[in-house]
C-alpha cells in the first residue's frame, strides 16, 4: 500500500518535472523586426539553440518551471519564466545601440530601413523620451538636431522644425502630425500639442523640411506620433506618481491586455502644477483607450480613442526690464483679465491594413476630433466648438520593372472642420458683450503618389508628388460694429504641387549616402487669415517651399558608432511672420521669401556594449545643428529688413549626454544643452541671450518575483539655475518678448507593474 501511494504521489507531480518543448520568435524591441543570431538558453541545463533569419527557436526545456536566457551581443539579456501552458513565444529584446540596418521608419511610406532611406528623419524611441522627466516632451524633442521645441507658458509649446516657429505664436503651425497613422488636426488649422501627455508616447519620427509628396501640407515638416502599445502577449496592470519643484504632481494608472491576435490598453493620467511665474498652474487630465486586432494573416485592425481635459494659465510676456527683475512674474493685466486656457478635446482614429496577396495592400484610416476651446485673453474672450472628420488611405503595389523591384503607392487624404468662434469682450475673466460670432468650414485635401525603384549598385530612386486643395469659408453671424448683416466669404487657394525626388546609394551594410529635392507650401491657416482683430485677411498667400539636401549616416567599430550627417538649402517665398499690435492683437503678412541653409549631425559611441557584465552599457552621444537662415526679400513699410537673421531662430544648438545603466538595475541619464543667442524682432534690434541647460535622471529599475517590474527615480533639471526665455514672443509689441522659463527643478517618482 505504501508503494503504491508513492507511485500516485509521483505521478501527481510527474508534469511538474516534465520536459516542454517552447516554440518562439525574437524580436527587436524598438523596430519590432526578427533578430538572427540570438541564443537562447535553458538557464538549467545548459541547452542553447539560435535564432534562424525569422528569428524562430525551438527550445526543449527539463521542465516549465526552467528560465530562459535570451541575449545578442546588440541587445539587452533578458531572463523569463515560461508561462504556464504557454508554448509559443514573443520576446521582445532592447537594443544596446542603434542599428540603422534594422531600425524601419515610417516616413515617406517607405517602410525600409534609415540606412535606406533619402531624407532627414529624426528618431525616439520609449527610452529615448524616459531620459527626462514624464511631465513634457520638450527636452527629448530638442535632442533631435534641427527641432526645437518651446513652452510660452506651462502648457503653451510651440514646435519649430528648422526654422518654422516664425508663424506659430500658438500650437503648432505648417508641421503636420499624425498619431497612431491618423492626422492630427484642428479645426482652425493649428495643433494644441498640449492636449498629449508625454507618458502616453511610445516613439516620434520627425521629417524634416518638406515632406508634401505624402503629407501634404507642410513646408516645416511631419512628425508622426505612435501611442504606447502592450507587446504581444504582455497582460500587465502599472500605476505610478511623481512629484517636483513648484507644485508639480502626477499620477498614472494603466492595464494592458495582449497575445498573438489583439493588443487592448487603457490608460489615465493626470499632472497638476503651481508653476514657475505667477499665475501659471496647470491642471491636465487625459485617457487614452487603443487596441489592435489581427483577425488574420492578411488584416490588421487598430483604433485609439484620446481624450485630453486641459486649463493652464498664460501669465504673459515681459519686457527686458521686467524678466531681469523678477522672472518669476507675470504681467499685470494678464492677472487682472484672468487669461487662460480650457480646452477640452477627443480624437477617435481608426486604422484598417489589408494585405491582399505579396504584390497588393491597402491601408485606410478615418478619423473625428471634437474640442470646446475657451481662451480669456487680456483683449477679449475667445469660445470655440470645434469639429473634424477626415481619412486617409494608401494602396501598394509591389512588383519588378526591368527586373528591378518596384513600389507604387497612391493614395488620399482629406477632411472637412467646422468651427464656431465667439469673440466677447473680457471682463476680469468673464464674457462680457459679444463682438463677433464667425462661422468658418475649411476643407483641405491632396492625392498623392510615389515610385521606389531598387536600382543596379545598391541605389533607390524615390518619385513622388502630390495635389493639393485648401478652401475657406467664413460666415459671420453678428458683428457689433456692423449696422447691417455680414455676407459669407470664401477664399480657394489654387492647387499646388509637391513635388519630391529622393536617391540612396547603400555603399556597405554599414554605410549609406543620400540626397533629395523636395518642394511643398504651407497654407495659412485660420487663425491667420481670421486674427482676433476680427478682419479677414484674403491677401495673405501660402508659403511655398524649394528644399535641396544631401546626407551620409550608418555605424562603425562593430557598431558601436553611429553617426548620421545631414546638409540643406531651403528657400521660402512669401514667408508668414506674425506682428503684435498695439492691442495687443496678433497680425500676420508675408514678408517676401527666406534662405535657410544650415547643417545638422548626431552622433553616439558605445564605450561600454556588455549585456552579460555588471556595467552593461555607457554611451556618449552629441547633436547638433547650425542654422544659417536669412530674410531674403522684406520690405516693412520703410523698413528694409533683407539680410537680417530669420527672427525666433538661434545660429548654434549643441546637445551632449550620457546614458548608463547596470545589471543590478541603476541608471543615469545626463544631458547639457547649449543654446546661442536668438533674434527677438525681424529688425535683429532684440536678442535673447544664449544660454546653457544642465539636467539629468538616476534611477534603478528591476524585476522582481518574476512578474513585478519597479522603477524608482530622481532628476533635476536647470541644474545651474539659469536664467533664460524659452519660447519667446516675437515681434512683441512694448518690447514684451520674454517668457521666463522655470529654474532649477527637482523631482522623483516611482513607477510599479505587474505582468500576468
Amino acid at each position: 500500500m505504501r508503494y503504491l501511494f508513492l507511485l500516485l504521489f509521483s505521478f501527481c507531480f510527474l508534469p511538474v518535472f516534465a520536459q516542454v518543448t517552447i516554440n518562439g520568435r525574437v524580436l527587436d524591441a524598438r523596430s519590432q523586426q526578427p533578430l538572427e543570431g540570438a541564443v537562447v538558453g535553458d538557464a538549467v541545463t545548459g541547452t542553447q539553440v539560435l535564432t534562424n533569419a525569422s528569428g524562430q527557436f525551438r527550445i526543449v526545456l527539463a521542465s516549465r518551471f526552467d528560465t530562459l536566457l535570451v541575449q545578442r551581443a546588440t541587445h539587452r539579456l533578458q531572463k523569463l519564466v515560461v508561462p504556464q501552458n504557454r508554448k509559443q513565444l514573443v520576446i521582445l529584446l532592447q537594443p544596446l545601440a542603434v542599428n540603422l540596418q534594422e531600425v524601419v521608419v515610417r516616413g515617406y511610406e517607405t517602410r525600409r530601413p534609415l540606412l535606406q532611406t533619402a531624407g532627414s528623419i529624426g528618431l525616439l524611441e520609449k527610452r529615448d523620451l524616459e531620459r527626462f522627466s514624464e511631465t513634457t516632451l520638450v527636452p527629448a524633442l530638442n535632442t533631435i538636431p534641427g527641432v526645437r521645441m518651446e513652452e510660452r507658458a506651462t502648457g503653451s509649446y510651440r514646435l519649430s522644425i528648422r526654422g518654422s516657429s516664425l508663424r506659430a505664436p500658438f500650437g503648432v503651425r505648417n508641421v503636420k502630425v499624425y498619431l497612431n497613422e491618423v492626422p492630427l488636426v484642428e479645426a482652425n488649422s493649428t495643433l494644441p500639442l498640449n492636449l498629449l501627455d508625454a507618458a502616453t508616447i511610445g516613439s516620434v519620427e520627425v521629417i524634416k523640411g518638406p515632406a508634401g509628396n505624402t503629407y501634404g501640407a507642410g513646408t516645416g515638416g511631419t512628425v508622426l506620433l505612435e501611442t504606447v502599445r502592450p507587446a504581444p502577449g504582455e497582460t500587465s496592470v502599472s500605476a505610478g506618481g511623481l512629484v517636483g519643484s513648484f507644485g508639480l504632481r502626477r499620477a498614472f494608472v494603466s492595464a494592458a491586455v495582449g497575445s498573438e491576435k489583439s493588443n487592448f490598453l487603457v490608460r489615465y493620467d493626470r499632472q497638476e502644477l503651481d508653476g514657475y511665474r505667477e499665475h501659471s498652474a496647470l491642471d491636465r487630465k487625459t485617457l487614452l483607450v487603443s487596441g489592435q486586432l489581427n483577425p488574420s494573416e492578411k488584416q490588421t485592425f487598430s483604433f485609439h480613442g484620446y481624450y485630453s481635459d486641459l486649463y493652464y494659465e498664460l501669465p504673459g510676456a515681459l519686457t527686458r526690464a521686467q524678466f531681469e527683475q523678477n522672472p518669476r512674474a507675470a504681467r499685470q493685466l494678464n492677472k487682472d483679465q484672468q487669461a487662460s486656457i480650457d480646452l477640452s478635446a477627443l480624437n477617435l482614429g481608426l486604422v484598417h491594413t489589408y494585405r491582399f496577396n505579396d504584390a497588393w495592400s491597402n491601408t485606410t484610416s478615418v478619423f473625428g476630433v471634437f474640442s470646446f476651446f475657451d481662451n480669456p485673453f487680456p483683449t477679449d474672450y475667445e469660445r470655440n466648438t470645434n469639429q473634424a472628420f477626415g481619412g486617409r488611405s494608401r494602396t501598394t503595389y509591389r512588383t519588378a520593372l526591368a527586373g528591378l523591384p518596384t513600389r507604387f503607392t497612391l493614395g488620399v487624404e482629406g477632411y472637412r472642420s467646422f468651427m464656431n468662434s465667439r469673440h466677447y469682450n473680457n471682463k476680469a475673466g468673464q464674457t462680457d458683450t459679444l463682438r463677433f460670432d464667425d462661422e468658418i468650414v475649411q476643407k483641405q485635401g491632396f492625392v498623392f503618389g510615389q515610385a521606389e525603384v531598387d536600382l543596379p549598385a545598391n541605389f533607390i530612386l524615390t518619385l513622388g508628388a502630390s495635389l493639393n486643395s485648401v478652401q475657406y469659408q467664413l460666415t459671420r453671424v453678428y458683428d457689433a460694429a456692423m449696422a447691417s448683416s455680414v455676407p459669407t466669404q470664401r477664399r480657394n487657394l489654387d492647387p499646388q504641387f509637391s513635388p519630391r525626388v529622393g536617391l540612396v546609394k547603400v555603399i556597405t551594410p554599414q554605410l549609406s549616402a543620400h540626397a533629395s529635392v523636395s518642394a511643398g507650401f504651407s497654407p495659412p491657416t485660420d487663425a491667420e487669415i481670421r486674427p482676433s482683430t476680427g478682419s479677414f485677411n484674403t491677401s495673405l498667400q501660402p508659403e511655398k517651399g524649394l528644399n535641396y539636401e544631401a546626407g551620409i549616416r550608418g555605424n562603425a567599430l562593430n557598431r558601436r558608432l553611429t553617426y548620421d550627417v545631414v546638409g540643406f538649402w531651403f528657400k521660402l517665398k512669401e514667408t508668414i511672420v506674425v506682428r503684435t499690435n498695439a492691442q495687443d492683437q496678433d497680425e500676420f503678412l508675408n514678408a517676401g521669401a527666406t534662405r535657410q541653409q544650415g547643417m545638422e549631425a548626431a552622433l553616439g559611441y558605445a564605450v561600454v556594449q556588455a549585456p552579460t557584465q555588471t556595467l552593461r552599457q555607457v554611451r556618449l552621444w552629441s547633436t547638433y545643428a547650425f542654422s544659417h537662415f536669412r530674410f531674403q526679400e522684406y520690405q516693412s513699410d520703410e523698413n528694409d529688413y533683407s539680410g537680417n537673421r530669420l527672427t525666433g531662430t538661434p545660429r548654434h544648438v549643441l546637445t551632449l549626454g550620457l546614458d548608463a545603466n547596470t545589471k543590478p538595475g541603476f541608471y543615469l541619464h545626463a544631458t547639457a544643452n547649449y543654446t546661442s543667442d536668438i533674434p527677438l524682432n525681424d529688425a535683429n534690434t532684440v536678442y535673447a541671450s544664449e544660454y546653457y541647460l544642465f539636467g539629468g535622471r538616476l534611477g534603478f529599475r528591476r524585476t522582481f518575483l518574476g512578474s513585478w517590474e519597479l522603477d524608482v527615480y530622481t532628476g533635476v533639471d536647470n541644474a545651474t539655475d539659469r536664467d533664460y526665455s524659452l519660447g519667446n514672443d516675437l515681434n512683441g509689441f512694448g518690447g514684451r518678448y520674454f517668457q521666463a522659463a522655470p529654474g532649477r527643478s527637482y523631482y522623483g517618482g516611482v513607477q510599479l507593474k505587474k505582468s500576468f
